[in-house]
């Protein structure tokens, strides 16, 4: 692709624009974009360098803990976070999902609470999936979202008060190569939140609501500032008055465990559990002493996510904000009463476990599950939310976050397991969905970051399983192959296995370690882009006018 050459100071859209699309990039809103790409972009970078920096550390041996700098702010008792925005003092139960049409009139129809629409996790980054997340939701917020689907109509339900909407934007670590700014591609999760804001932060205030954000993949209070510098200059551009936004911090990175407290302009907290444990394994997978057994054998009740969650609660309550739970991932089994009862029984005792904890709502990521959490949560917790639960600071040490000894086994069924979900997770991934139903689970990149850093953590060294078969390069690259010959079986005609299984080749050896799947160097939006989905490779080129 040949860039067009550009002047200083312009901005240019590399990607087809059709008539939809141009709902939403618009010029005054491309002039948005512009200015917070300028006055924010230096500074992303350098925390970007940062966790560069603090990984290399790690990989040196440094732990992870809480900031003598900063010991002041956990200490000082005084300071309170803002009351609940309208449509977030009771948040109990949330539904998570992309951004597709289709999922917003389900998620809108739900009886839940409030509706997260998610660009990142659950949503491929190909161009139009991005594009028309945002169309989608400037309609939905309008409640001009109905459409048919061959003979069926989705229409909002107009019984009831629908769910407070909350965007997830991309995190700080990725680009939107879509769109340059003085020849430099846009931070993905500025243009997410760009886009969404200026054209419905108005409409929103108007309906009662206001402009709601889930950030995701925060490693620092320094990062979490980044955003509330970013909600200042939204507010005043757009002339609101500043607070109004507000945002909750998805605690699903080890580093951000450390530093709650000190990201002190959020109206809350989230238990991501699968990034969680992700980045666990992520930023020690250099170290045998911090190996974990099957994703399966690490819940919430192990010990270092007990304390993991114990802080979070804690750290909210005692400054007056929402302590979220986590996804409950597991989907309706309808073909098999006797398991479906099982599964049903595991997401009511985690949602037990949530309420009786103290978290103030949780998560679900299919409709069904929605009256097993209201339930559990009404009987528990029958006020809006638990805020007002106050109690001492939980005497939770870095050690206890950083506890490595979780019950459980290796075993071949486990990294079966594991290689499973990667091969379809990224398969439906590059075919462009970024949510796929497997065994029973809504599987998300979160999980599939989970699946195949275990591998490759076992891989490097060398780990034998409860079975004592030893995990070599040898015998990853053979259960691929033997997965791989038995999804040809039954794949759709236009799979893409065969470049997932390239792909996943190099990650589960122990060797290349690529940060993130959906990352720019060495992960799978370089398969994307091979794919032609339109990641980069744009099929038109062209430029604004100069800001």
């Amino acid at each position: 692709m040949v860039l067009v050459p550009h002047k200083p100071q312009q901005f240019a859209i590399l990607g087809e624009v059709d008539d939809v699309g141009k709902k939403v990039l618009t010029d005054e809103a491309c002039q948005f974009l512009s200015t917070l790409h300028r006055s924010f972009e230096s500074t992303r970078k350098q925390l970007l360098r940062t966790r560069e920096i603090r990984e290399k550390k790690i990989d040196a041996g440094e732990l992870p803990d809480f900031l003598s700098e900063t010991k002041d702010i956990r200490d000082d008792r005084k300071w309170r976070g803002a009351s609940p925005a309208p449509g977030l003092a009771d948040r109990r139960v949330e539904i998570t999902g992309p951004t597709d049409r289709k999922m917003i009139v389900n998620a809108l129809n739900s009886n839940v609470y409030a509706y997260m629409a998610d660009f990142e996790d659950s949503l491929t980054p190909t161009w139009n999936n991005v594009l028309q997340g945002q169309v989608n939701l400037l309609d939905a917020v309008r409640r001009q979202i109905d459409f048919t689907l061959g003979a069926k109509e989705y229409k909002l339900r107009t019984d009831r008060t629908l769910p407070t909407l909350i965007c997830r934007t991309r995190g700080w670590h990725l680009d939107e190569e879509h769109f340059l700014v003085d020849g430099a591609p846009i931070s993905g999760a500025l243009f997410d939140f760009g886009l969404y804001f200026f054209h419905n932060a108005k409409e929103l205030i108007a309906r009662g609501f206001g402009p709601y954000f889930y950030l995701p993949k925060l490693e620092s209070h320094h990062e979490a500032r980044l955003w509330n510098d970013v909600y200042n200059v939204a507010q005043d551009f757009i002339g609101i008055p500043r607070g109004t936004i507000r945002g909750t911090v998805l605690i699903e990175t080890i580093t951000a465990v450390f530093e709650m407290d000190e990201a002190n302009h959020i109206g809350g907290l989230n238990c991501g559990r699968w990034d969680y444990i992700f980045t666990f394994v992520k930023l020690f997978r250099n170290r045998p002493d911090f190996i974990l057994p099957d994703r399966a054998d690490v819940t919430m009740t192990v010990p270092f996510m007990d304390a993991y969650v114990r802080l979070l609660i804690s750290t909210c309550h005692r400054r007056g904000v929402h302590a979220m739970g986590g996804m409950a991932a597991l989907i309706p089994i309808k073909n098999n009463e006797e398991a479906n009862a099982k599964a049903m029984a595991n997401v009511r005792a985690d949602k037990l476990r949530e309420a009786l904890a103290g978290h103030d709502g949780t998560w679900v990521a299919h409709p069904a599950l929605a009256p097993i959490a209201e339930e559990i949560f009404n009987t528990y917790m029958p006020t809006a939310n638990q805020t007002f639960r106050r109690p001492p600071l939980a005497q939770v040490t870095r050690d206890d976050l950083l506890n490595p000894n979780v019950p459980g086994n290796i075993t071949i069924e486990g990294v079966k397991k594991n290689i499973h979900v990667c091969l379809v997770y990224i398969e439906a991934w590059l075919r462009g969905i970024g949510c796929s139903p497997i065994n029973y689970l809504m599987e998300d990149a979160a999980t599939a970051e989970v699946s195949r850093s275990q591998l490759w953590q076992w891989a490097r060294h060398k780990t034998s399983t409860v079975e004592g078969i030893r995990l070599d390069k040898a015998l990853m690259q053979r259960l691929l192959d033997e997965q791989v010959e038995e999804l040809l079986k039954t794949a759709v005609a236009e799979h893409k296995f065969g470049l997932t299984a390239k792909y996943l080749r190099e990650q589960i050896t122990g060797e290349d370690y690529t940060s993130f799947l959906p990352s720019r160097k060495g992960g799978a939006l370089r398969e994307l882009k091979r794919c032609k989905m339109g990641i980069w490779g744009a099929n038109h080129e062209g430029h604004g006018d100069p800001v």
